[in-house]
């Protein structure tokens, strides 16, 4: 996609009315993480996930019915790989919420954006620059201390799946930008096959015994407030996101689309301290500072300066 900035002789106003929803993004997807805590538990995470992303796919689909059927088998096959592998990442993300707070989850995944340039750099054999490194160490040092607490203690099982998940979406980040078949396809269908794969991951799991509640068992209990984070979850953090995220790249700049993103984790460290009642502590907080001072340095770093 071009990274051509929006037109200097388009007013500031026009460009913030492009903003706004972008930021709408990342404070929903900031607040995904408290969402899912509430809804899910260790018996549900396969159920919650097969009624999140059914809710969904057959807008997708039904959205992008033309352009569906004109992909090829190896677009198919490359977009299906990637929707394995996001398959992997909502697990591991999922239980990890259920077992770390929302706060340290939201920015325990950031670390996605110092990730992935490292192992970019890794494969391309690219130096990057020293004020990246520094960065990705700070955000490191970050996560080190928001992981503990009163004192210094082992990570929680879900702060070091949420790390888990962090590479993981590093790995899928990279094959997206690999497998030449997705890459020459429009933004709609790829996606709406990567979830539609991920569903069915999600549904024979659930089909395994032993894996928790069948998703029928799960929706059948769901009271007002359950059926609500799951459709804010499905409509807001899943539907809105793709849709404003495909509608704002064309209307903007990369690099202003992903600074706004980049706000995330400071929606979700605000949402969880907020409205969850999660505690930080001193060592946590300076670790949560760390971590969006690191991250965002390291953004910058490695991308070019947003218009």
């Amino acid at each position: 996609m071009s990274s051509i900035a929006v037109p200097a002789l388009v007013p500031p106003r026009r460009a913030w009315l492009t903003d706004l929803p972008v930021l709408l993004v990342a404070v929903v997807r900031g607040s995904s993480y408290l969402a899912a805590k509430g809804i899910t538990t260790t018996q549900t995470v396969v159920a919650v996930l097969v009624l999140r992303f059914a809710v969904v796919l057959p807008v997708l689909a039904v959205a992008g019915r033309r352009k569906l059927r004109a992909l090829s088998a190896a677009q198919w096959r490359g977009a299906g790989l990637l929707g394995l592998v996001l398959s992997g990442i909502f697990l591991v993300e999922t239980y990890g919420v259920v077992h770390t707070s929302a706060t340290n989850a939201g920015l325990i995944i950031s670390l996605t954006m110092i990730f992935t340039p490292l192992a970019e750099a890794a494969v391309t054999r690219v130096r990057p620059p020293r004020a990246f490194l520094a960065a990705a160490g700070l955000s490191v040092a970050g996560v080190a201390l928001l992981t503990q607490g009163g004192g210094f203690t082992a990570p929680s099982a879900g702060d070091l799946l949420m790390l888990v998940a962090a590479l993981a979406r590093t790995v899928h980040v990279l094959l997206m930008a690999r497998i030449k078949s997705v890459q020459g396809a429009d933004s709609l269908s790829p996606t709406t096959v990567q979830l539609g794969s991920a569903v069915a991951v999600f549904a024979v799991l659930a089909a395994v015994p032993g894996t928790g509640e069948a998703p029928w068992t799960v929706a059948a209990g769901f009271g007002v407030r359950e059926w609500g984070g799951l459709l804010f979850l499905s409509v807001f953090c899943t539907l809105f996101a793709f849709f404003v995220q495909m509608w704002s790249v064309r209307r903007t700049s990369p690099s202003r689309v992903s600074l706004l993103l980049g706000t995330e984790p400071l929606w979700a460290a605000a949402v969880g301290i907020a409205i969850g009642g999660e505690r930080l502590g001193v060592l946590g907080m300076v670790g949560g500072v760390l971590v969006m001072v690191g991250t965002g340095w390291g953004r910058r770093a490695v991308t070019p300066a947003a218009p």
